[in-house]
């Protein structure tokens, strides 16, 4: 994935046909961080808590359920992806760009609890059932880093840190 061009509204981007199916197939994973991942302190009043807690699982499933279909609408769509001769060329504003960082995060940042949680610089333990969270964890990154860059930010922002 490269960036092409950006103009005041939208950023345009070059993939090749093996890296469209690859952003395609982990965007598929989408949700993967687990619901049960994000809690809420405990309270005094642990009644009052559980329903915090029912409020943020439901506001949470209903956000991953809108960013799913925004995400694959966007990228289903002919006018914003268009195969070339090359390949495709991608066009994205940059509130789309957020939809799909925050989809690419979450496949990360779950394919990281998946593999245990390595620290790093650590390799995990490669097994059949876990090894297609190491390359999801490696592609969102690479993906991740070229919308970054398109948008001129360098470094991770806090949110994409789980």
């Amino acid at each position: 994935m490269n960036a092409r061009r950006s103009g005041k509204d939208h950023h345009i981007f070059h993939l090749g046909p093996r890296e469209k199916d690859l952003l395609f197939q982990t965007i598929k994973l989408y949700p993967l961080v687990p619901a049960s991942h994000y809690q809420l302190s405990k309270s005094k009043n642990a009644a009052q808590s559980d329903e915090n807690q029912r409020l943020l699982d439901e506001s949470l499933a209903e956000q991953r359920q809108q960013n799913r279909k925004q995400v694959l609408e966007l990228l289903n769509d002919p006018q914003r992806l268009r195969e070339t001769k090359s390949g495709f060329e991608l066009k994205l504003a940059p509130t789309q760009m957020e939809w799909l960082l925050q989809v690419l995060n979450d496949v990360r940042v779950g394919s990281w609890l998946s593999l245990g949680e390595p620290e790093p610089g650590k390799e995990p333990e490669l097994t059949e059932q876990n090894a297609r969270f190491l390359l999801a964890m490696e592609l969102c990154g690479a993906f991740e880093s070229m919308l970054l860059a398109a948008l001129g930010i360098r470094e991770s922002p806090g949110w994409m840190n789980g």
